[in-house]
């Protein structure tokens, strides 16, 4: 058993422990925005966790987890869940979705593009598959799960420019902004090694949970959940866009990295820095 451990960077908190045994001590109805990225059940290299269970397994361990995420969260409230299958493993995303049906409305489902060819120009990151059988996996899922189906969203917020600028007053609107729709070209931050992916098998960009935060909408007593934390990137957002984040997770040397990166962006916000 994990014994939980808290501490508090401004106003963000991060708490080491199990995620299935944490939520149950956070108050009900006190999150407004869950953005996470659970384990995938791909065998991916975490460093205390086994990424190997039975489906069923793993689904029912899932189940239970969102369960008390739908506790924690607020009526109106928003669940941005990050998860992908691989090409041998396809179905279990949506396995996962059909569990939560129970529990959740599927408001929105946005394809995460990592890499995408434009003509003869390829965009992003490319991860080279070796296979006879199957074609890259340039994509993964962000599911927006809400309690009733109905929660206003800011779309202008989490929107991009208009390319045509004709068509900010031709289309009457008031700013140059458009709805970004549900595919979101999002491509990693170059690296060179696992130590710039700060050792972590799964992490994403910080522009990710920073868009899913902007579409729910932020204002100044928004609190972002990450049950699944790694590296922190989720709670870096959230003192990016100005909001309070809590992150949960049970490995102590990803907990340290989370807390390290934080008080770096802290520390270089201060110097009137910034971090993609």
């Amino acid at each position: 058993m994990i014994r939980a451990r808290r501490e508090n960077l401004g106003v963000h908190t991060l708490i080491r422990g199990d995620c299935a045994r944490v939520l149950k001590r956070i108050a009900p109805r006190s999150v407004d925005v869950v953005v996470t990225s659970p384990p995938y059940n791909l065998g991916l290299a975490y460093r205390s966790y086994s990424d190997k269970m039975a489906e069923e397994d793993y689904l029912d361990w899932m189940e239970g987890v969102c369960s008390s995420l739908r506790e924690v969260m607020r009526d109106d409230g928003s669940f941005f869940l990050n998860i992908a299958g691989s090409s041998a493993q396809p179905w279990l995303p949506f396995e996962l979705m059909v569990r939560l049906r129970g529990l959740f409305v599927l408001q929105n489902h946005i394809t995460w593009v990592k890499s995408i060819s434009v003509g003869e120009v390829t965009h992003g990151h490319f991860k080279p598959v070796n296979s006879s059988r199957f074609v890259n996996r340039n994509h993964e899922h962000v599911f927006h799960l809400t309690k009733t189906g109905d929660v206003p969203v800011a779309r202008l917020e989490a929107g991009v420019p208009f390319t045509d600028k004709s068509n900010i007053t031709r289309r009457s609107h008031n700013i140059d902004r458009r709805c970004r729709g549900d595919t979101w070209f999002i491509p990693y931050e170059t690296v060179r090694s696992r130590r710039e992916k700060f050792s972590h098998p799964g992490t994403f960009p910080v522009a990710l949970p920073e868009a899913c935060l902007r579409l729910h909408g932020v204002h100044s007593e928004t609190v972002l959940l990450d049950p699944f934390m790694g590296s922190g990137t989720s709670v870096i957002a959230a003192e990016k866009v100005g909001v309070r984040g809590i992150g949960i997770e049970a490995d102590t040397s990803y907990v340290r990295v989370a807390r390290d990166r934080l008080r770096a962006y802290l520390d270089a916000q201060k110097a009137g820095l910034d971090e993609n």
